[in-house]
């Protein structure tokens, strides 16, 4: 059976910073695909260019950064190219955003039913009176109890985590096909990190939505995503299943960053760590940029770069791991 298309498709993207001294590379040759229906985990240190990424393939790019080289498609058609008004049109309506802060996302001075109401308009041929009924039925799909009710309210009559259930509603109000969720549980307790990633499993699920999930916790990740892409300074140095590379790492960086996180099966009084500290955009070594803080770089870790295979279960190091890490 063949493997569906892309929904989303980047191919060697490149944006830069443009400084008084010459431009920064950020993002360097990022290439990633996600299926409909699918949740893609990007994960890595602060730094590392994952919100970078959604951030480009959203069209949200502030300057002076800029797309610099590469290619985005969504479901076939070019959109990194656009014209500005053109890309406002697929934003909201083909892609959707979920943000870490969902205050970001919402106006405060506006009642939440209204900010939905909108945004349906904006984006799909219906009437104000149909716009608001879709409105509250994405209010009870996300799990706001009494939905008839707080569709009046305003953003700061809601907790955090109804807040964020809200701007999922947001999100999804225009069916788009492809959301771009960046750290959306990071100032939400457990419980309720627990309960916002399984809304958006079950939301994938049955509405074919394809996600990038965009996070530093690879637990988050485990529990959630269908494949992860390990970014490490601007690339992506490990790609595949999820439970291939959370098991079995191949990259050293991502066996690194899996041995950091603590178990309760053992007791150890000192959390492992990876020396050293992601390199600055200007100061990115030759080769693997990661060879400062590994034990494994030898002589072509320094000088060449190492190529991300282009399928299946990947790492782009010249000497990658072959035992299990993980059981």
């Amino acid at each position: 059976m063949a493997a569906p298309q892309p929904l989303l498709s980047v191919r060697d993207l490149k944006v830069v910073f443009d400084g008084r001294h010459g431009p920064l590379t950020a993002l360097d040759g990022i290439s990633l695909e996600i299926a409909p229906g699918e949740i893609l985990g990007v994960v890595g240190e602060s730094g590392a260019g994952k919100s970078l990424t959604g951030t480009a393939v959203i069209g949200l790019l502030d300057p002076p950064g800029r797309i610099a080289g590469g290619s985005i498609h969504l479901a076939g058609r070019r959109i990194n190219d656009l014209p500005a008004e053109a890309m406002r049109k697929v934003r909201g309506r083909e892609i959707g955003a979920i943000f870490q802060d969902p205050l970001t996302s919402l106006h405060p001075l506006l009642r939440v039913g209204d900010q939905i109401v909108e945004t349906i308009l904006a984006h799909l041929p219906v009437s104000r009176a149909q716009a608001r009924a879709r409105a509250l039925a994405l209010l009870k799909e996300v799990g706001i109890p009494a939905a008839e009710a707080r569709i009046d309210q305003y953003p700061h009559q809601f907790s955090g985590g109804m807040r964020q259930r809200v701007v999922i509603a947001l999100a999804l109000c225009a069916e788009p096909k492809l959301i771009i969720a960046d750290e959306p549980t990071t100032a939400l307790d457990v419980s309720i990190q627990a309960q916002i990633m399984s809304l958006l499993k079950r939301l994938c699920r049955e509405h074919g939505t394809a996600i990038m999930l965009v996070t530093h916790d690879m637990g988050v990740i485990a529990e959630t995503a269908d494949r992860v892409a390990v970014m490490y300074a601007g690339r992506i140095v490990e790609v595949g299943p999820v439970a291939e590379v959370t098991r079995r790492p191949r990259h050293p960086y991502t066996a690194g960053l899996m041995a950091s996180i603590p178990s309760v099966h053992q007791r150890n009084r000192h959390l492992n760590q990876i020396d050293g500290a992601m390199p600055r955009l200007n100061a990115i070594p030759p080769g693997c940029a990661f060879n400062p803080r590994c034990g494994r770089a030898g002589d072509p870790c320094h000088a060449v770069r190492p190529d991300l295979p282009p399928s299946g279960h990947a790492a782009a190091c010249h000497f990658p791991l072959r035992e299990a890490a993980h059981a």
